[in-house]
C-alpha cells in the first residue's frame, strides 16, 4: 500500500500551527520504564515529539515519510531525522526501548506498521499511539464549529478520519499491559491563530485543492462576532494507548 502524504504542501503551517503535547503525556508512556536508551518517534512530521524525547533519552530516530517535514524539523545532536515508511524501516531488529506515533497512526497499514514495531523493538519495550480529537470551544462557538467540521468540510476528510473521531476504537493493538488515558490540552487564542490552525487540516487543504478558495476564510467572518477581538480558549482532547511488547 502506498503511505498517504497530506501534509507536506502545507508543512510550515504545520510547524507553526499544529499543538504540542503536555508533560503528563509523556509521564504516562514513559511510567517506569527503566531503560531509556534509544526511542523511534514514527511519523515525526516537524519533530515535536522527537524533540521532548530528546531530553529523556541518550538517542532518538525520528522518520517521516515527508522530506520537506523533515527540513523543517527540531534539530537536536541526540535526534537524527531520515526518510522511510513506518511499515518498513532501514532498523535493526530489537533496537528500541520506546516507539511513539502521535496523530498518524490511522494513516498506516496499522497490521503492517504493528509488526514492524515487533521487529524493532526490544522484548518488554513500549509503543505508544495517541491522537487528539476536534477542538473545543466555548457553548457559543461548538455549534458552528460542528458544522463546519462536519457539514463544509466533512466530505473532504479521508474516511481514516473516523478513527480519530471513535479514538481508534476500532483499530487492533495486540499488545500486553494495554493503558489508556486522555489529557486536555488547553490554550488562549486569537481568532487568527485559531484559523491558521484550521488551515493545517487535511480537509482543508484538499477543499482549497478542489475548489480553489480557502473555507476557512469565510467561517471566520461568520463566527467573528462570536469570537470577539480578544482570546478564546481551545481545548484539545488528547487519548492516548500504550502497552508493552512481549
Amino acid at each position: 500500500m502506498k503511505p498517504i502524504d497530506r501534509f507536506s504542501g502545507h508543512a510550515g503551517l504545520y510547524a507553526q500551527y499544529r499543538i504540542d503535547y503536555p508533560d503528563e503525556l509523556y509521564t504516562f508512556i514513559l511510567g517506569d520504564m527503566p531503560d531509556r536508551q534509544i526511542a523511534w518517534d514514527c511519523a515525526t512530521g516537524n519533530g515535536q515529539v522527537a524533540n521532548a524525547l530528546a531530553d529523556w533519552f541518550a538517542q532518538v530516530e525520528a522518520t517521516d515519510i515527508s522530506e520537506t517535514q523533515l527540513v523543517m524539523a527540531v534539530q537536536r545532536p541526540n535526534i537524527h531525522y531520515q526518510i522511510s515508511r513506518a511499515e518498513q524501516t532501514p532498523f535493526a531488529d530489537h533496537t528500541f526501548d520506546l516507539v511513539t506515533v502521535g496523530q498518524a497512526i490511522h494513516w498506516f497499514d496499522v497490521p503492517a506498521f504493528h509488526r514492524e514495531v515487533l521487529r524493532v523493538a526490544k522484548p518488554g519495550a513500549v509503543l505508544a499511539e495517541w491522537g487528539y480529537g476536534l477542538v473545543e470551544l466555548s457553548d457559543e462557538l461548538n455549534p458552528p464549529m460542528l458544522d463546519f467540521y462536519r457539514n463544509r468540510i466533512g466530505p473532504y476528510w479521508d474516511p481514516q478520519r473516523s478513527h480519530i473521531d471513535n479514538r481508534y476504537a476500532d483499530l487492533a493493538f495486540p499488545f500486553a499491559d494495554v493503558r489508556t488515558a486522555t489529557f486536555m490540552v488547553n490554550h488562549n487564542w486569537t481568532l487568527e491563530r485559531f484559523l491558521n490552525y484550521l488551515r493545517t487540516w487535511s480537509a482543508v487543504r484538499q477543499y482549497i485543492f478542489e475548489n480553489e478558495e480557502d473555507p476557512v476564510t469565510a467561517f471566520g467572518e461568520r463566527i467573528q462576532s462570536l469570537w470577539g477581538d480578544g482570546e478564546q480558549t481551545v481545548c484539545f482532547p488528547v487519548f492516548c494507548r500504550a502497552g508493552k511488547l512481549v
